[in-house]
């Protein structure tokens, strides 16, 4: 018997050779391993945690509008109002040809309105009956219609005399030539002064742009 067996004891339960049984050390270092991720988890979401919080109160979320010495101030972007918006070049009224054309059945509209545009000083051109295309059926004061190119330079400049009407172009017309075609709910041209203080807004610098204003 090995003196390694403890007394009482044989048989099966006999120990033989002269060594204890060896027995393997916990893998601490495993544990430990674990620990210490959990550990860098923790701080790095305590970490994350405290910046969100500081953000909130301090307004951190919001980003500077500029950088450089005036980094601190906000841009204000500040819209021109304008009165004659689109009119890239406005032509007098002297260079403006415009023919006249009575679309109501009342006689002698035609005449009228242009002697009253040639006091003005537009330049007349026909003066007669609306073609079958428009002839009673304008029902507003009336039609202003030319090229294309007439849309922002001399259309608006006729609509000055005539504010109610309807303007229009045509990209298949030819020349410079403008027609003030008269509806059935023409009553009289604009006021004069009324036109004269339209063509005065016209004639006036318009800002293209906004303006910056910066405020601190």
């Amino acid at each position: 018997m090995s003196m390694l067996t403890p007394p009482g004891m044989g048989g099966k339960y006999r120990i033989t050779g002269d060594k204890y049984p060896r027995m393997r050390r916990p893998r601490r270092h495993v544990r430990l391993a674990f620990g210490l991720v959990a550990s860098v988890a923790a701080l790095g979401l305590a970490g994350w945690g405290t910046l969100q919080l500081i953000d909130v109160f301090t307004g951190g979320g919001k980003k500077a509008v500029a950088a450089g010495p005036k980094a601190d101030c906000g841009t204000r972007a500040t819209p021109f109002a304008s009165a004659s918006a689109g009119i890239s070049t406005r032509v007098e009224p002297g260079r403006i040809t415009v023919n006249v054309f009575n679309a109501t059945p009342r006689g002698g509209l035609a005449k009228q309105t242009a002697d009253e545009l040639k006091k003005r000083g537009f330049k007349i051109g026909d003066v007669g009956n609306a073609t079958k295309q428009f002839d009673k059926k304008v029902k507003g004061a009336g039609v202003l219609l030319g090229p294309t190119s007439s849309l922002n330079t001399s259309l608006p400049v006729l609509a000055a005399q005539l504010s109610a009407a309807e303007q229009r172009t045509d990209a298949t017309r030819k020349g410079t030539d403008l027609d003030l075609i008269i509806g059935t709910g023409f009553k009289t041209l604009t006021p004069k002064t009324d036109a004269a203080k339209a063509l005065a807004r016209m004639a006036a610098p318009q800002p293209t742009s906004t303006s910056s204003k910066k405020t601190c």
